[in-house]
């Protein structure tokens, strides 16, 4: 029997060693401590992080239109010829054989719209002509030559071409791409801040739900107690009333905790790119719902708002964007104008070597210059791609003007339940207050009999819902100044995380 007492002990121990291995993990974590694990880890920054790169990788692939283009082509001929009459004169049939290389270099050149072409060539012919039985064979020939052509726009895409066009629309987008990764920084920030008050509040309200349970729990233990002095009659529902508000209490903390699981699961999934690592993690929060009054001037939240607002910055770079492409409608409207120019060197000889030693000598030069114009006829086309952009700028100008309006309501509204939200909170806590001292004197009442079970049950309901409302406005005021934040733009200066931007 001392054998299997000893074991069943040591199992037990074991379980209980087990058990305590695997309560759930309490993390302390401050909302600084928060937003850094958001930064990290938050799926929603993630997936905007990666716009800004792809934006960068589409303005690099616009300067590809710079890119110079390189061909280089060797061909060998080989042609046969009967014998024909020309002229009166019989021509002998002959075989021309050679070989004939070209290599070319060409692009346009920043940022003026000129075009250059670099190219060369060089050919080597070998003639043999027979009659009857003979063949005569002619000396090899060899002729090549290297020039440079260059072509400059006077007007039409002069100071603005399809290239540039494209790379100004990339470099906007990548500036749009960088204020949407901003805009979703400051949502999940202040996503994370409420969630984070929430949790707060969820456990505070939790305490004020196990205090109530208590209250009454306590309420109940002396009524049982005046029941057995005969202080207050069994059959007058006294006891009933105590239980029933036991029970209403014990279904309030139930559902307290169920709030606080949820909430607790809001943060997390705010938090982490990995829930089933955090599924289990108690997430015990380092800070209290405290509440500082701050004054507010709307003049400097506009300010702010016209200056930070990432939706507001997006705007202003589309309608920027828009006012580049006008400018280039406009452009497209003048006539091609070009100047030509070219120079080059001429070789020539019996063999590639002789071809190669005229050139590097510069013998032989040849150059040219001139110019050309062309126009379409009408140029409908250009002119009315002109008009409509012009007047989708208008639009876009309308819709920034209409904007900027609904930043200032918001803000004005964001102002006005700040304000609010700390009224309601200074009310609520002498609300509180008034509630704590009427169910004490209701207490001392009932004591020496003169207030009823009913009344008391009834006033400590009261000081619950007083407490809960208190940290209720408590958490409401705190997201209420992050909410304003947001609606400024001022959310990551406001919690001294810019740095992330950079």
């Amino acid at each position: 029997m001392k054998k299997i007492g000893a074991s069943l002990f040591l199992a037990a121990s074991l379980a209980a060693g087990i058990a305590q291995t695997n309560l759930p993990p309490t993390r302390q974590m401050s909302l600084q401590d928060c937003f850094v694990e958001a930064l990290q880890h938050n799926y929603d920054i993630r997936v905007q992080e990666v716009n800004p790169q792809i934006s960068e990788f589409s303005l690099r692939l616009n300067y590809g239109g710079y890119d110079p283009t390189f061909s280089l082509k060797g061909l060998h001929n080989d042609t046969k010829q009967g014998t024909t009459i020309q002229n009166g004169q019989v021509i002998l049939p002959s075989t021309t054989q050679g070989n004939t290389f070209t290599a070319d270099l060409s692009g346009s050149a920043t940022p003026w719209g000129m075009t250059y072409d670099l190219a060369g060539n060089i050919s080597e012919t070998h003639l043999k002509k027979s009659f009857n039985t003979n063949t005569f064979t002619f000396p090899d020939s060899s002729s090549g030559s290297v020039s440079l052509t260059l072509k400059q726009n006077l007007l039409k895409d002069f100071w603005i071409d399809r290239t540039r066009l494209s790379i100004s629309a990339a470099k906007n987008q990548l500036k749009i791409s960088k204020e949407g990764l901003r805009l979703q920084l400051i949502t999940t920030v202040t996503a994370v801040e409420n969630a984070y008050y929430e949790l707060v509040y969820a456990r505070e309200n939790l305490k004020v739900q196990q205090q109530a349970l208590a209250l009454a729990e306590q309420q109940l233990t002396d009524d049982q107690t005046r029941v057995k002095v005969g202080t207050i009659a069994e059959a007058g529902g006294t006891i009933e009333q105590d239980e029933s508000q036991v029970a209403q209490s014990r279904a309030n903390l139930v559902a307290a905790q169920f709030t606080l699981a949820q909430d607790e699961n809001t943060l997390k999934n705010l938090l982490t790119d990995n829930y089933p690592q955090w599924h289990d993690v108690e997430i015990e929060p380092t800070a209290t719902l405290t509440a500082t009054r701050e004054f507010f001037d709307l003049q400097d939240s506009w300010g702010k708002g016209m200056t930070n607002r990432p939706d507001l910055q997006q705007a202003k770079l589309n309608l920027a964007q828009q006012g580049i492409q006008v400018k280039y409608d406009f452009n497209q409207l003048f006539p091609t104008v070009q100047l030509i120019g070219s120079y080059g060197l001429n070789g020539a000889g019996y063999q590639y070597n002789d071809t190669f030693n005229q050139i590097n000598d510069s013998t032989s030069p040849f150059y040219s210059y001139g110019g050309s114009i062309s126009l379409p006829l009408g140029n409908v086309s250009a002119r009315n791609q002109g008009k409509a952009d012009k007047a989708t700028e208008k639009q876009l100008l309308l819709k920034l003007k209409q904007l900027e309006q609904t930043v200032m309501v918001e803000i004005d509204n964001a102002v006005k339940q700040a304000q609010t939200a700390w009224e309601n909170l200074d009310y609520t806590q002498k609300a509180r207050l008034y509630a704590d001292a009427a169910l004490k004197a209701e207490q001392g009442k009932y004591a020496v009999g003169k207030s009823t079970t009913f009344t008391v049950l009834q006033l400590q309901n009261n000081l619950t819902a007083a407490r809960s409302q208190e940290i209720r406005k408590l958490a409401d005021y705190n997201e209420a100044l992050s909410n304003l934040a947001q609606q400024e733009g001022s959310t990551l200066q406001r919690r001294n995380l810019d740095l992330w931007m950079k």
